[in-house]
């Protein structure tokens, strides 16, 4: 495919995922599908799972992705971003939605190994799952022990899951555009796709070369 044409690709397809990290990470700060427990949040009282106050899918899936995403869409179409400048420049952005993506999936991922924070029978505000022997998201039976918010277990395990399924596929798209990015610079946008067949050779056969003398 035409590095550009796959430029425009990936910028298309990192927008709606940006977006959905950013909505999923504000929706996380109302459990129960209530502003109560914002409201009530504290250092020493906390009510909100601390990873949800990193804003790992509003920072890294959300505007670290957003803006190179924009980037990269103009480099697969015709204006001053599509030359293999704007490819070069498209691998720096896309190392940064690779930065952005990584951190998103961090902070979901301890998140969802942490549990919520939750009220439990006793009345006690704490992570009861944190220290657990037991892996609680095996055990679905484990997750009445909190009693509010409602059904913060499952809130919290349904919009975690979606951030860190977003970011793993931003990490792949802006993985792949590194690579896109750097083929076009060797090889230019495929404004001529004769041309660039021949490159795209040429730069295989090179990198089976290397390949070949590294082992």
């Amino acid at each position: 495919m035409c590095t550009g044409k796959c430029s425009k690709f990936i910028g298309i397809t990192l927008y709606p995922l940006a977006l959905l990290s950013i909505i999923c990470n504000i929706l996380l700060f109302f459990p129960g599908w209530s502003v109560e427990f914002a409201e009530k949040d504290t250092e020493e009282n906390p009510r909100l799972t601390t990873e949800v106050k990193y804003m790992g899918g509003v920072l890294g899936g959300g505007i670290m992705v957003l803006i190179p995403a924009i980037h990269i869409h103009l480099t697969g179409k015709q204006g001053c971003c599509a030359n293999r400048c704007g490819m070069f420049l498209s691998i720096i952005f896309a190392a940064i939605g690779v930065a952005g993506g990584l951190y998103s999936l961090g902070v979901a991922a301890a998140g969802m190994a942490k549990g919520p924070v939750c009220s439990t029978a006793n009345g006690i505000w704490g992570r009861p799952f944190e220290n657990g022997t037991a892996n609680y998201l095996q055990n679905p039976d484990t997750w009445n022990i909190c009693t509010q918010p409602e059904n913060v277990v499952e809130f919290n395990v349904g919009l975690f899951s979606t951030l860190l399924i977003a970011s793993c596929v931003e990490l792949l798209l802006c993985g792949f555009q590194m690579v896109n990015g750097l083929f076009g610079c060797l090889c230019g946008t495929c404004n001529s796709k004769s041309v660039s067949e021949h490159c795209y050779e040429a730069v295989l056969l090179l990198l089976s070369l290397a390949t070949g003398f590294s082992c």
